[in-house]
């Protein structure tokens, strides 16, 4: 039977291979599942993969699932005029691998279910199909099943994203502590800057660019301070700063303050925004899809989490502080309340 499959692999290859015009609709639902399922490696994990009406998994003894799902939009969430096919694989299971990440687990699973027009090319699926399956191998994911259908209405991709982790390590948004440090990784405001200049047609740096096309989902650093105790709450920036650190104040039943001052740009973002004096700190407090860490701790571990993150390969910058309380509020470098435009990205706004 695997011999069989083998064959029929090969032979839709060399049918692409010799036609590179040939469509999703030509190919057929099962062909297509064939050609994806033939450049899913196989994992010890994965008792029963893509084929069957259900995977089988073994999880580790001892550890709880973990489990979430994303679902991006042509026209929504992305462009393709934007984003070529590797790279919207890419992000397509980044941005899901990512909120593991901010519950301090090991990813190890994805779903993936592709709505697409019949006449896409096949050139735009395997493309895609390999950013995704990249992402996968780095990030040590298997992909185990899925869906596909036809759309009228552009791309449409959901991925659910299953992981893992021992109970007494998951961080949830519910644990931060009045005088607890708010802690962000990376840098701020790179891709909503990036997204701009794409908006009004201007030369956007490679380095702004991945951002937002490309961003990467900080497994190791999260994972690290997970396992060492040292994050009493944990998210993904996804939506801003600003927003995402007051879905841990709601959770939690606090407040914070945020210092625009230690906010951590990248040099690249404050060299294309020089010129405009405010708008960079809406861009770093509420742009969004950064795919930072934010997390609140001890100030009593300031040290070993800056020690912890350095071993990592990843800085990490305490930009405010919890109070005990409600609402967040933003401090400019006087000690003046910043105004901002928006709260951060919301989908019905």
């Amino acid at each position: 039977m695997a011999r069989c499959q083998q064959i029929k692999n090969q032979r839709i290859d060399s049918i692409v291979t010799t036609s590179t015009q040939y469509t999703v609709a030509a190919l057929g639902e099962f062909g297509l599942i064939s050609r994806i399922t033939a450049r899913v490696a196989p994992h010890e994990s994965v008792i029963t993969g893509i084929g069957d009406d259900a995977a089988v998994t073994a999880h580790t003894p001892g550890m709880r699932l973990l489990t979430s799902t994303d679902m991006l939009l042509e026209n929504v969430h992305f462009r393709r005029a934007w984003h070529d096919p590797y790279t919207l694989g890419r992000k397509s299971l980044a941005v899901s691998i990512s909120d593991i990440a901010a519950m301090g687990g090991i990813p190890r699973w994805a779903l993936l279910s592709v709505a697409m027009p019949s006449d896409l090319p096949l050139d735009f699926i395997d493309d895609f199909m390999r950013g995704f399956l990249e992402c996968a191998s780095e990030n040590r994911v298997t992909l185990i099943g899925g869906d596909t259908c036809s759309s009228r209405s552009g791309v449409t991709i959901s991925v659910t994203i299953m992981g893992e982790q021992f109970p007494d390590r998951i961080v949830r948004r519910s644990g931060a502590q009045p005088d607890d440090d708010i802690w962000v990784s990376g840098t701020l405001g790179d891709a909503a800057l990036g997204l701009r200049l794409l908006e009004n047609g201007e030369s956007v740096p490679e380095a702004l660019l991945s951002r937002i096309l490309n961003p990467t989902p900080r497994v190791t650093v999260a994972l690290a301070l997970a396992e060492a105790g040292l994050a009493t709450a944990m998210i993904d920036v996804s939506d801003g700063i600003r927003a995402d650190f007051g879905h841990i104040a709601e959770i939690s039943g606090v407040g914070g303050t945020l210092l625009i001052a230690d906010l951590p740009l990248s040099d690249m973002f404050r060299s294309q925004t020089a010129h405009l004096p405010a708008i960079p700190c809406h861009y770093a407090l509420s742009g969004g899809e950064d795919y930072e860490i934010c997390f609140t701790a001890h100030r009593s571990n300031r040290g070993k989490i800056v020690g912890c993150a350095k071993k990592c390969g990843i800085a990490v910058t305490r930009i405010g502080i919890v109070t005990k309380f409600s609402g967040v509020s933003v401090l400019n470098r006087d000690g003046s309340q910043f105004t901002a435009l928006t709260e951060g990205f919301n989908h019905f706004i």
